[in-house]
């Protein structure tokens, strides 16, 4: 299989994309049936924000410490960095489809200006998470499948220098959206 996605890793990236933006937008539209999703006592379905802000505030914290790992040349330490921060997102994926798919996305209960910049940070977290996963999964399947010694001979560096300042951007803004939905509000 490893050789099939290395033959094929733009159009795997693409399809991993278009599944994954699938589930993202079948969980805002609540188009997946609650039935099929396991049952969670509501604290639990309540503190998934809470959970997934600590989440992302420690994925900020592993993809800076990935970045300066690769501007030192510590290869081993970035990948192992950008694997635990592809991890956390995807821990922070589940739960906020979890909790998306029950609950459907949550109204701002602010206006006025305050309210334009909710939507606006919003919009831009949003466009850069969208924008970031193919490059992700092009990244990350270019390190799963090619040796450590070849990936500077991908485009991976390339794609990381762009993919990594984006991702770490769009986490950053997900947490400005939870403070102002959550602790301001």
């Amino acid at each position: 299989m490893e050789k099939t996605v290395k033959q094929n890793v733009p159009a795997v990236t693409a399809v991993l994309t278009v599944v994954s933006l699938a589930l993202v937008i079948g969980a805002a539209r609540q188009l997946i049936p609650k039935s099929i999703l396991p049952k969670a006592p509501e604290w639990l379905v309540s503190a998934i924000p809470h959970v997934n802000a600590v989440i992302s505030l420690v994925a900020i914290g592993v993809i800076i410490a990935g970045l300066r790992a690769i501007k030192r040349k510590e290869y081993e330490r970035h990948r192992k960095l950008m694997l635990a921060g592809v991890g956390l997102f995807l821990l922070f994926l589940v739960l906020y489809l979890y909790k998306v798919a029950l609950k459907g996305p949550n109204p701002f209960p602010g206006s006025g200006l305050v309210e334009v910049a909710y939507l606006g940070i919003l919009a831009i977290h949003m466009i850069l998470a969208i924008f970031c996963l193919p490059l992700l999964y092009y990244v990350l399947l270019l390190a799963w499948t090619h040796p450590m010694a070849e990936l500077k001979d991908t485009k991976h560096p390339k794609i990381g220098r762009i993919a990594a300042p984006l991702w770490l951007i769009s986490f950053v803004l997900g947490n400005v959206v939870y403070v102002l939905l959550y602790l301001v509000y």
